[in-house]
């Protein structure tokens, strides 16, 4: 499975497809209008020169959000205060040949208000 930012600075190789993604709707996520797909960073290779993202640390300072510094698509977020991080985010809406309509869109209410985009009025 291969990602990349608009401008194809930033690229990703990923083990897998995936199976969901998921749309948080806290202040920052919503802001950027990403869908996030979960892996371990052990499934995924980075395949970018060092300093080719910039980062934004917000809120608990516990994950840092990488954007390309050439075409400003955020691309993944990672953790920064573990050795051993047990997950990272990768923009799925950068994942090339996934077809939509076999992934799940997951909501996290991370704003606690429990309104998405991606849901109609009716909450579905």
């Amino acid at each position: 499975m291969k990602a990349s930012c608009h401008c194809g600075v930033v690229r990703f190789e990923i083990d897998e497809a995936p199976a969901s993604v998921y749309e948080c709707n806290c202040s920052i996520c919503a802001k950027l209008g990403v869908l996030w797909s979960y892996y371990h960073p052990k499934q995924v290779t980075l395949q970018s020169e060092p300093g080719a993202t910039f980062t934004y640390v917000w809120g608990d300072r516990m994950i840092a959000f990488h954007t390309c510094r050439t075409c400003g698509c955020t691309t993944h977020w990672a953790s920064i205060h573990t050795d051993d991080p047990q997950k990272m985010g990768i923009n799925a809406r950068l994942m090339e040949d996934v077809d939509p309509d076999t992934v799940t869109v997951r909501h996290l209410d991370g704003a606690g208000h429990g309104r998405f985009w991606t849901l109609g009025a009716s909450g579905t």
